[in-house]
């Protein structure tokens, strides 16, 4: 990769693969900031219709088949994510130009010198907290800006993809992967630490990238329920605990009531539109950054309250012949074990489906889903399971959804594999009761939200 210390004198990028979300986001926030953004993507075809490359449009980038169109003499830098191999077309034509190329999260980097940056890190919660934490720093006044990996419902509203916002104040909220190693490259005024737990890589490697994260901040603020990460702890007045741990901020007095919860953060009560007490501990960790930076308690309370939530984050699409739909982005162990945890107050039965993405991730993490998976799952729940989604490339397929399934149902014996997710509703008809939630679950395909929907208009 090629070396850019400062954006200052770049004009014009071009993004490969900006569709992507991580990548979307920069573009949008670049284009705000006065840049000229083009960008090309391997999911955009001629006349094809492609709402994310409309959304993109309307937000000034411009955007081009992945065929090196997009790229001329005028283009100063290549921007790419971790999923761009060196033989596409357009690095091809990068190099033959002598445009520097840059990984999405080194120009990220750069970007934070720019601003009081808020880094939230951790295996889960990334996209909810940084959303929460730019909804209470906006309620309160700051004007702050937001690059995220997932669209915020109030900015979708606006027509929006929604996951970067340009504010007028000095304050950036980012979230802070670490699945590509990318967090080491962050330097930001407070970083925050969620949980660990193994998904891209084990643990121990994990903990590694968390200790130069924390190098890199100036404040560093953990989540002290968690016996990993508490021992990141900088200073234990900066950070908060569900549970009796010691920490400076405190969530107490959970209650759940259909589709909302409601909590106490150090005495005073909030209440959100959401379910599950992993979104009780994402409020907390916005809200303890929040205080930090100088919001009352009180202001944040008011904020949470109207908090609409993130896209395909426990969203529930509705209720239909007694069956609740709901729309999950989990795809790890610990994720889909507490999406499947936090619907199961709502009715007698949950169906869980879910959709393993990439072949090499499901070997690595097989084990981890079985039992996360088995031990979510009451008597009278049920798994499904549909072929992994393959995003192209190289790929050993030497595993199938179905060893899940099979290894699951040693102990649980509603344990599914249906092959086709088109049959579903089809195949779910007879397994659906008058007290039911079907939660939909996977990752990275494109394609997931329209099949969310698909199933609950044929419900």
């Amino acid at each position: 990769m090629d070396s850019i210390t400062s954006l200052k004198d770049i004009q014009k990028l071009h993004f490969i693969g900006v569709a992507g979300t991580g990548m979307s986001a920069i573009a949008q926030y670049l284009s705000a900031a006065g840049k000229t953004i083009t960008g090309s993507d391997r999911y955009f075809h001629p006349s094809e219709k492609n709402e994310t490359q409309e959304k993109l449009v309307e937000e000034g980038v411009q955007c081009f088949l992945q065929d090196g169109s997009g790229i001329d003499e005028q283009t100063q830098v290549i921007v790419i994510s971790t999923a761009i191999e060196e033989s596409n077309v357009e690095i091809q034509k990068a190099r033959s130009l002598s445009i520097p190329i840059i990984k999405r999260a080194e120009l990220l980097s750069l970007i934070i010198q720019e601003k009081r940056t808020v880094a939230i890190g951790g295996t889960s919660g990334k996209s909810t907290t940084t959303a929460m934490l730019f909804d209470i720093l906006d309620f309160a006044g700051l004007e702050p800006s937001i690059i995220s990996g997932a669209g915020l419902v109030r900015l979708q509203e606006e027509g929006k993809i929604g996951n970067a916002q340009l504010g007028k104040g000095d304050l950036l909220v980012i979230e802070a992967d670490e699945s590509d190693g990318s967090i080491v490259n962050y330097h930001p005024e407070i970083g925050v630490l969620l949980n660990i737990d193994k998904d891209h890589k084990e643990i121990s490697e994990l903990e590694e990238l968390f200790e130069i994260f924390k190098s890199h901040c100036q404040t560093f603020i953990v989540n002290a329920s968690q016996e990993v990460t508490a021992a990141f702890s900088q200073n234990r007045n900066n950070d908060f605990s569900s549970t009796d741990a010691d920490a400076q901020y405190k969530a107490t007095g959970f209650v759940q009531t259909g589709l909302n919860i409601s909590f106490f953060i150090n005495h005073i009560p909030f209440t959100l539109n959401a379910i599950g007490k992993h979104n009780m501990e994402n409020v907390l960790a916005a809200v303890t950054v929040a205080n930090k930076l100088g919001v009352s308690l009180e202001i944040c309370s008011k904020a949470i309250a109207k908090y609409k939530g993130i896209y395909r984050r426990n969203q529930v699409l509705g209720k239909k012949n007694n069956v609740w739909v709901i729309d999950d982005y989990a795809h790890n162990p610990a994720k889909v074990a507490a999406a499947i945890i936090g619907v199961q107050p709502l009715a007698k039965k949950v169906i869980a489906w879910f959709q393993p993405h990439g072949y090499g991730p499901t070997r690595f993490l097989k084990n981890d889903f079985i039992e996360s998976i088995s031990k979510a799952l009451r008597p009278q729940d049920e798994i499904w399971m549909s072929e992994i989604f393959y995003a192209g490339g190289t790929a050993i397929k030497d595993i199938s959804a179905n060893d899940l399934i099979q290894m699951i149902k040693i102990t649980h014996p509603n344990a599914y594999f249906l092959e086709d997710r088109n049959y579903l509703v089809h195949t779910l008809r007879p397994h659906f009761t008058d007290d039911c939630v079907l939660l939909l679950m996977g990752a990275r395909d494109p394609s997931l939200d329209v099949f969310a929907k698909s199933v609950f208009e044929v419900l």
